[in-house]
């Protein structure tokens, strides 16, 4: 198996597998396959304003937000602070793309979201 800098299997999260069991998730009603990533703990919690109707959507598999950054390990990665590059560039920036997700949500787009995961990963 080959291992990346932190110890952590490199297979596993280049081809996102670490997140097979929320498919059990999905299955039980509690995540979507699209919807906005869950993120850590505090982030979503403190949610105000027209953004706390991100709330209102199950936590997805895949997502609008998190296509744009399907990279964000290895951006954070690449920075002197990531906690606050976290907390000003990229947690802003995936609320909006989510809140635009919310408000342009639909069939076709859940699937070009499906289809462009897919396209990453392989």
């Amino acid at each position: 198996m080959i291992l990346g800098k932190s110890g952590k299997s490199f297979i596993i999260y280049k081809f996102k597998l670490d997140v097979l069991p929320q498919l059990f998730n999905i299955l039980q009603g509690n995540m979507s396959i699209v919807g906005p990533k869950p993120d850590i703990p505090g982030y979503y919690d403190c949610l105000q304003s027209e953004a706390a109707n991100l709330l209102k959507l199950k936590p997805g598999l895949t997502g609008y937000a998190s296509l744009h950054y399907f990279n964000e390990e290895k951006i954070l990665n690449n920075v002197n602070d990531p906690k606050h590059y976290n907390d000003q560039v990229i947690f802003p920036q995936k609320i909006r793309l989510n809140l635009w997700y919310l408000n342009h949500i639909s069939l076709c787009l859940d699937l070009k979201i499906i289809l462009k995961t897919l396209i990453l990963l392989f």
